[in-house]
Order: C-alpha cells, then sequence, then structure tokens
C-alpha cells in the first residue's frame, strides 16, 4: 500500500526540441523530488540535455481531495525512459520516491535514477529504486554532493559549482545509451 507521505505531481514543462535530435524526448520523462532544490538544478540540466517532460513531485499535508486525479496528470504509457531524481534522506530512498515507484507500472521501462546529497553518498537509494522496479532496465545512476542542510547550506548547485556539476553531469549522459540528446 502506498505510504501516507502522499504527493502531487505538478507538471512544470513540456519542452520538445525537433531541432538537432530525434523526437524520441516525448518518451522522456524527469520526475524528482527536492528540499532545497539541488536535485531540481540537476533535473532542469538534465531536462536541458534529453528533453522530454519535467515533473516535480512535491510533498503536501494533508491529503489533497483530488488526489487521484492528480496523479492520473502523468500518463506513464507515453514513457519509454524515466529518470528519477531524488535527495538521500538518511542514507535511503526518500519515502515519497518509494510511493511513486510503486504506483506506476514500469515494466519495460528504463529507469535512471539521479540524486543530491550532503556528502555521504547514496545509501542504499540506488539499490531500493532496482529492488522496486525489478521489471525494468535500471541504467547507471548519477549522484553529487548538494548541499548540506544540517550545517545550514540548502542551495549548494550555483556558481562555480553548477558549472562543475553540469560538466560531471554531461559526461554521465554521453555514457548512458541509447539515450539520445538534443543538440
Amino acid at each position: 500500500m502506498v505510504t501516507r507521505l502522499i504527493f502531487i505531481i505538478f507538471l512544470v514543462s513540456r519542452l520538445c526540441s525537433a531541432q538537432g535530435s530525434v523526437d524520441e524526448s516525448s518518451n522522456i520523462l524527469i520526475v524528482y523530488l527536492s528540499r532545497t532544490n539541488n536535485t531540481k538544478v540537476v533535473a532542469e540540466m538534465i531536462h536541458e540535455k534529453v528533453g522530454g517532460d519535467l515533473v516535480a513531485l512535491e510533498l503536501k499535508n494533508p491529503y489533497p481531495e483530488n488526489y487521484k486525479s492528480i496523479v492520473a496528470q502523468v500518463d506513464m504509457v507515453k514513457y519509454d525512459t524515466v529518470f528519477v531524481g531524488f535527495p538521500t534522506w538518511g542514507m535511503q530512498l526518500p519515502p515519497p520516491i518509494k510511493s511513486f515507484l510503486t504506483q506506476y507500472d514500469f515494466k519495460n521501462k528504463t529507469i535512471i535514477p539521479f540524486n543530491t546529497n550532503a556528502g555521504y553518498g547514496i545509501g542504499s537509494s540506488f539499490q531500493k529504486v532496482k529492488y522496486l522496479c525489478d521489471n525494468c532496465n535500471i541504467l547507471e545512476g548519477f549522484s553529487v554532493t548538494g548541499g548540506k542542510e544540517r550545517d545550514g547550506i540548502y542551495l549548494a548547485i550555483k556558481g562555480n559549482r553548477k558549472v562543475e556539476v553540469k560538466e560531471l553531469l554531461m559526461e554521465w549522459l554521453e555514457n548512458l545509451k541509447p539515450l539520445t540528446l538534443k543538440n
């Protein structure tokens, strides 16, 4: 059963570019959870390079009355590739992402995890994604240090650090196959 932490899905934007690429970006979903906006920054960088739909998962409390209709906004049938972004919470996959991954049928889809953390790494989060999506093609994940919330450092992926992260991200995306990058 879906955990009591419920999320609302907001369709943030859809940018598909036919310029210089095959229009496979319409088969790509980039979904992310971001508390301090570091994961959001990485998700936007991925979106800039691969296109597709960009969706933010946002925690809401209490339950919305129209939860099912809001969740229904994302039609997983049309997506072949789903990037799933999240921060590490207590060295684990955040409960809202667990709920998202158990809410939908990802059978035969390609799942690509990406993560921001406070310098302690991914913990068990990527393993949990593999476990929850055992009937999927799971590609190599991307992880980068973001803010250190307990030290009062929130949005850390900015300025020079944003440039560094973008370079690391581009190298990771170049190694992903069969993903086609936009020009």
